[in-house]
C-alpha cells in the first residue's frame, strides 16, 4: 500500500510540476508577448489547476498527499526559501485541499462524481467542480496574500482556461492512443 501511495505521489506532483513548468516557461513567455500591457504576474492558461481537479476526482483524499510534494516544489521554485512564510504555507494548504473538500462534499450531498466502473464519468460535472474550485481557491489565496482584484480574475481565468485545455489535450491524446491497434 505504501508503495502504490509513493507511485501515486510520484506521478501526481510530477505532472503538478511539469504543469506548472510548461505555463510558466512556455506559455507565460507567449502570454507576454500578446499581451505585453497585462499587469498580472498570473497565468491566463494554468494547467496545474487541471492536474489538481482531475487528481483529486480520481484520488480523493490521497490528492492531498500526492500533490503536495509538487505544489510545494512550485512554491518552493516560484519563491525560494519564502514558501515558509506563513501566507506561503497557508495556500499550499489551500491548493492541496479545496478540490478534495469540494468533491467530498458533493458526495455528502448526494452526488457523487467519482469514478466509479459502473459509470461514465460526468466530464461536464467534472468541469463544474473546476469552475467552483478555482473561485474558492482564487478567494482564499488572494485573501491569504492580499492581492488586487485584477490577480483574482486572473487567478480564476487561468485555472478554468488551464482545466479546459488539459481535459480537451487529454481527451485527443487518449484518442489518438486508444484508437491505435497493434499491426498483425
Amino acid at each position: 500500500m505504501l508503495r502504490a501511495r509513493l507511485s501515486e505521489a510520484l506521478v501526481a506532483s510530477t505532472a503538478y510540476f511539469v504543469a506548472y513548468l510548461v505555463t510558466f516557461q512556455i506559455l507565460m513567455p507567449l502570454q507576454n508577448a500578446f499581451f505585453p500591457a497585462y499587469p498580472s504576474q498570473a497565468s491566463l492558461l494554468f494547467l496545474p489547476h487541471g492536474v489538481r481537479v482531475l487528481s483529486a476526482w480520481l484520488l480523493g483524499w490521497r490528492a492531498i498527499p500526492a500533490l503536495l510534494p509538487g505544489v510545494f516544489l512550485v512554491f518552493l521554485h516560484a519563491g525560494g526559501l519564502n514558501v515558509f512564510m506563513p501566507s506561503r504555507l497557508a495556500a499550499i494548504a489551500i491548493a492541496v485541499t479545496v478540490v478534495p473538500v469540494v468533491f467530498y462534499a458533493l458526495k455528502a450531498a448526494g452526488w457523487d462524481l467519482f469514478p466509479r466502473a459502473d459509470k461514465d464519468p460526468c466530464w461536464t460535472c467534472i468541469m463544474g467542480v473546476g469552475v467552483v474550485t478555482s473561485l474558492l481557491i482564487s478567494g482564499l489565496t488572494n485573501m491569504v496574500f492580499g492581492s488586487a482584484t485584477a490577480e483574482y480574475i486572473a487567478f480564476l481565468i487561468g485555472d478554468v482556461a488551464g482545466l479546459f485545455f488539459l481535459m480537451l489535450g487529454l481527451l485527443y491524446f487518449f484518442r489518438f492512443f486508444g484508437n491505435r491497434s497493434p499491426k498483425a
